[in-house]
């Protein structure tokens, strides 16, 4: 997996991810203990209103923010947006009003919001073999896994020398290393895209690509089901840990980290399982796999806790974490698939937008759901949540999904340049765009002559 990091972009690209992430980490703690300080015993309503305005942000501007990517340097964009977040990172210990927490949040989230889709984007370009790519989406979970295991002691570790608000410089420090390596990073220009309407239509148009083709329907149902079993695990750990098992409050740390090392694990594995396995296969095992746990949390809690307890509940979250990454690590490969080297900052855009959709649907079930009708309900509706996701994943994901696809253009001329001498009636790898507007239907079937099956 590593020897990707030999392409000297990428692993500029890549150090540039691991220290913004690292900021990242120590950004949560810091804003923490900040609105304890603002709002004392409210400190969790102030928490809960700054995570839903980051999912707002990150629902409503990446898909603006992909509109117009493709328009904009991607270098300029990547390091202005890790300047704005630095800026951000720095203002925050100098607040007074909670409400200046919000505002500093929005400009942060949404800066986030526009650099994430744009960094996702960049990486096919970087690397256009396609075993190169999945290494590099192995090695972006394994990021995501290692700040949420070491973030937090990293930050326990300077606490014991400094106070909270040097956490928020070492945000910044992060984000200003995060820009550097980029603006030192040789980076593809994006190629312009000539699509008819504004800035609205344009940022439509990736939501548009995931509802008219069938392997991102079901992506977005497998978004949802990894969202229902990680708010899950992110919401009421806690609970399970401190209140049903009784343990010390650090064990909540060995829980999280039980998810984090399945999920790494399997970021690990992922390369060589998909030059065995099909994208189609692994990723409706995970959603499977997700769902099974979730939907045995119930009977557990229905049984008085044990000695098995601790076991069983750090050998859910090991299997959780292993099948939400199953799911979301390949992703990047049906996206890169499925839209024109042009589109993919829409389409990446899109799919950060949509998933965090799913994430603002899942983290209030999740915990109003517990508090007003105990854990077990709250497990068990999300299940369900998650079976009807998994089932619709494989009614929308067809088992046979080859890249090229027969269809016909009745409304173009013969000697439109698309067809270049063709009949309109032809195959090639098909994508939604301009030209492409809808999947081709039943009755016209794809070739076998280039393609490859899902499952």
């Amino acid at each position: 997996m590593l020897s990707v990091l030999r392409h000297p972009a990428y692993r500029r690209l890549f150090t540039a991810q691991v220290l913004a992430l690292a900021g990242t980490g120590l950004a949560t703690v810091a804003l923490s203990l900040l609105a304890y300080d603002l709002a004392g015993a409210d400190a969790s309503a102030v928490l809960g209103t700054a995570l839903a305005i980051k999912m707002v942000a990150y629902v409503a501007i990446a898909p603006l923010i992909g509109a117009v990517a493709d328009r904009i340097p991607r270098r300029a964009l990547l390091v202005s947006t890790d300047l704005i977040r630095a800026t951000a990172a720095l203002a925050l210990p100098l607040v007074t009003e909670v409400w200046h927490v919000y505002a500093l949040i929005l400009l942060l989230q949404a800066a986030s919001a526009a650099f994430t889709p744009a960094f996702q984007a960049t990486i096919p370009d970087v690397l256009p073999d396609e075993r190169d790519y999945t290494r590099a989406l192995s090695l972006s979970r394994l990021a995501y896994d290692l700040e949420n295991l070491f973030s937090p002691a990293l930050a326990a570790a300077l606490l014991a020398f400094l106070p909270y608000g040097a956490l928020f410089t070492g945000t910044a420090t992060g984000f200003l290393a995060s820009g550097a390596l980029v603006a030192s990073a040789l980076l593809p220009a994006p190629a312009p895209v000539e699509r008819a309407g504004g800035v609205f239509t344009r940022a439509a148009f990736g939501t548009r690509l995931f509802l008219a083709t069938p392997r991102l329907r079901a992506l977005l149902a497998l978004e949802l089901v990894v969202a229902a079993a990680g708010a899950m695990v992110l919401v009421n750990t806690v609970v399970l840990v401190r209140e049903v098992l009784g343990r010390p409050t650090g064990d909540v740390a060995l829980a999280f980290g039980a998810y984090g090392a399945g999920s790494m694990a399997v970021a690990l594995c992922l390369p060589r399982i998909l030059d065995r396995v099909g994208d189609r296969a692994l990723m409706l095992l995970g959603a499977f796999l997700a769902t099974a746990v979730l939907a045995l949390l119930p009977l557990g809690l229905s049984i008085a806790p044990g000695p098995w307890s601790w076991p069983a509940l750090l050998t859910a979250w090991c299997a959780v974490g292993a099948a939400t990454s199953a799911v979301l690590t390949p992703g990047g490969r049906l996206l890169r698939r499925s839209a024109a080297r042009t589109d993919l900052p829409a389409a990446f855009a899109a799919r950060f937008s949509l998933a965090h959709a799913c994430w603002l649907l899942t983290y209030p079930l999740a915990g109003w759901t517990a508090a007003h009708a105990g854990l077990g309900v709250a497990a068990g509706a999300l299940s369900g949540v998650a079976l009807l996701a998994a089932v619709a994943a494989v009614r929308l994901w067809p088992r046979t999904d080859p890249d090229e696809l027969e269809h016909v253009h009745p409304e173009l001329a013969p000697d439109h340049p698309h067809l270049r001498g063709a009949a309109r009636r032809h195959a090639h790898d098909f994508r939604i765009d301009s030209l492409h507007p809808r999947w081709p239907g039943p009755g016209l079937t794809e070739r076998p002559r280039r393609g490859r099956t899902a499952a």
